[in-house]
């Protein structure tokens, strides 16, 4: 019974010393907890373009590699990037699919607030096919006028490219042979002689790209002015078709050709999870980082187009890979490790010098109460010392009794007895001084 109330003594000094550390824990965690991102949302959604357009395909492929993670893409059709980009601002979608050159930054944008959007980079190359029908070979732009020639859809940014390039021809845009045609529509049109030439901005794994390269009296424009083109258009790059590389056994195309090259970019809102957007970046490597008809084996994904800033997101990427835990880590687990690490990291800083200190702060609690049963044991010693009046010696007694029982009755843990017979100790030595000074004052009396 004794053992089971020293315990219960120990454990009630254990939880008063306790206390204040759990209580600035406490309040450590819900400041610390201010600053953890929320969990990634299970469901984002990316707008693309026309199903049969790369945008949809790479987008397909891109939902895949994120459900293996738990997380669903929804992929939505559109009209093209202006559209694509018109969702974005509105938080219809979450990510887009955005054509290179269609946006250009201000100087104000680079000063001032960049805007909600954000690029986690490029993902291919997107040559802009001229594809003609004809026995006259067309290499130069020009060469066009006066002909029917689709240039894509209202809105669409095929559209706003090919007026750009057909413009720096003196091909007025408001031109009547220059028609609202784009994808698979265009490519049946001039199959059929409805038309004379097709712009298609598309990458080479494009089914309509696919099906116009292969259809027997369609040919490619080779721009022979491509380099004088990147001038005047610095968004552009010069991309070669080698040939035979379509068809080797039909020698598809019959020569190398030029092209010029936009760039498919991924476009953010700024407020995209980070966990989300290393993700999507992880998806973008392992899809687009292949090598192709015109791009190297790891080219992709990179900040090609400066038209939207580069998301911080996709900077760490770049520079270091994948955030380290979700290398050797499942995906959910590596980001409810990097939520947690945001709390535990500063509920470490405090805990380590609390947890440092509370044996002292424990030590001090169990002294105290015995450093003031000998604060009145020091007082009355001083006072018989300096101040000994025979006729208040039973209130010296009384006095020393009252330290002597509250002495005794102090509940301490038994590792700290030791201080306590010391105190009676202390206290017998002052009974025995106030003996002394009554066993003197008696004799000076009787003499």
């Amino acid at each position: 019974m004794e053992r089971l109330r020293a315990r219960l003594v120990a454990l009630r000094y254990m939880l008063a010393t306790a206390w204040p550390i759990v209580l600035i824990t406490a309040i450590g965690l819900v400041i610390a907890y201010q600053f953890v991102a929320p969990e990634p949302p299970r469901r984002i959604t990316i707008t693309t373009g026309s199903e049969a357009g790369a945008y949809y395909a790479y987008a397909r492929r891109y939902a895949a590699v994120l459900a293996a993670k738990g997380i669903t893409l929804e992929v939505i059709t559109s009209a093209g990037s202006h559209q694509n980009l018109e969702r974005l601002e509105k938080g219809e979608a979450d990510v887009a699919f955005v054509q290179g050159g269609i946006v250009a930054r201000t100087s104000s944008e680079d000063d001032d607030e960049p805007g909600p959007l954000r690029s986690l980079g490029s993902v291919a190359y997107e040559p802009v096919w001229v594809f003609y029908r004809g026995e006259q070979r067309v290499d130069k732009l020009y060469q066009l006028a006066g002909r029917r020639v689709a240039v894509g859809e209202d809105g669409s940014g095929i559209r706003g490219l090919a007026l750009q390039l057909l413009e720096a021809n003196e091909i007025k845009s408001d031109s009547p042979e220059l028609l609202p045609l784009a994808g698979l529509t265009a490519a049946e049109a001039l199959q059929q002689s409805e038309i004379d030439a097709a712009f298609i901005v598309a990458a080479q794994e494009a089914p309509v790209v696919q099906v116009m390269l292969r259809s027997p009296g369609l040919r490619v424009v080779s721009l022979s002015q491509a380099d004088a083109y990147l001038r005047r258009f610095p968004f552009l790059s010069k991309v070669v078709l080698p040939r035979g590389v379509v068809d080797l056994v039909r020698d598809v195309p019959p020569r190398d050709t030029v092209l010029l090259a936009t760039t498919a970019n991924v476009i953010v809102r700024d407020d995209l999870h980070p966990a989300l957007a290393s993700l999507l970046l992880q998806a973008m490597t392992e899809v687009n980082g292949r090598g192709g008809f015109f791009q190297r084996a790891g080219e992709f994904p990179a900040y090609k187009d400066q038209s939207f800033p580069l998301s911080a997101d996709a900077q760490r990427y770049y520079q270091s890979g994948p955030p380290f835990l979700q290398r050797y880590l499942p995906f959910w687990l590596a980001v409810l490790v990097e939520r947690l690490f945001v709390m535990i990291l500063p509920l470490v800083m405090v805990l380590l010098p609390l947890l440092k200190f509370a044996p002292a702060i424990y030590s001090w609690r169990v002294r105290s109460k015995i450093v003031r049963c000998y604060g009145d044991l020091k007082f009355l010693e001083n006072d018989l010392r300096q101040h000994y009046d025979p006729p208040q010696h039973q209130e010296y007694v009384a006095h020393l009794e009252r330290i002597e029982n509250a002495a005794s009755t102090l509940n301490i843990p038994l590792a700290f007895s030791d201080l306590l017979y010391t105190l009676r100790e202390h206290i017998n030595l002052v009974r025995e001084e106030l003996h002394r000074l009554a066993t003197t004052h008696d004799k000076d009396y009787k003499k």
